[in-house]
């Protein structure tokens, strides 16, 4: 995506000011935001590669002026209107309709902490060799999807160091399409400063981004 979404490096938002003693929630309604999507994306219709794609593609007005609970729900109507689980008149009445696709799997309450803590594993067996290994020069991709991706704005085109081979990995870039799983072989590449920020970039500074090998080409 090459949307407001994606700030990396970009001038005019002002600095970052952490709240002291900042409370996990600042709201009882944050708390049942979180709820509801762990309780939906259970249901297993969408990946959470979706979900960041329907977060990403908020019109960005609505994007930069909402804040994270904002967003996320914002994102969970659009899926579950997507894929069937809301309609639009539901959204707007806030009356339930009969009609609606029912879920194959329902989370219950006893089974939250049990799946939380499990977490959602991501890594895949590899079908091929990696390409690149630790210490290879490789350069990013230049590209511009219309759909979800890893690889952020700043960092494309650019020339970097493959600091570790990290495993195969689920393809985010095809899950946020709702296609078939696709696994690659995953990278951690660190790049010098400058090569990101220009000479006005500090020099002793570096970055390191976790990047799938088809974002990726020898340098």
């Amino acid at each position: 995506m090459n949307s407001a979404h994606d700030l990396g490096g970009q001038m005019a938002f002002g600095p970052v000011i952490p709240e002291p003693n900042e409370p996990v929630f600042h709201g009882d309604w944050e708390k049942r935001v979180l709820a509801i999507n762990v309780a939906a994306g259970a249901m297993g219709a969408w990946t959470i590669d979706e979900i960041r794609h329907a977060r990403e593609s908020l019109p960005p007005a609505q994007y930069l002026s909402s804040t994270y609970y904002e967003i996320w729900l914002a994102a969970l109507d659009k899926v579950l209107v997507k894929h069937g689980f809301l309609s639009p008149d539901e959204l707007a009445t806030g009356q339930p309709s009969a009609q609606r696709r029912e879920p194959k799997r329902v989370l219950k309450g006893e089974e939250v902490a049990g799946v939380l803590r499990r977490g959602f594993p991501y890594e895949r067996e590899a079908k091929a060799p990696a390409r690149f290994a630790a210490g290879d020069k490789v350069r990013t991709i230049v590209m511009h999807p219309q759909h979800h991706t890893r690889l952020p704005r700043y960092a494309r085109g650019k020339e970097g160091v493959v600091e570790r081979v990290t495993g195969c990995h689920v393809f985010p870039d095809t899950g946020a399409q709702g296609q078939p799983e696709a696994a690659q072989w995953l990278y951690t590449v660190v790049f010098d400063g400058r090569e990101l920020w220009g000479r006005d970039g500090d020099p002793s500074s570096t970055v390191s981004i976790e990047a799938w090998e088809s974002y990726l080409e020898p340098a």
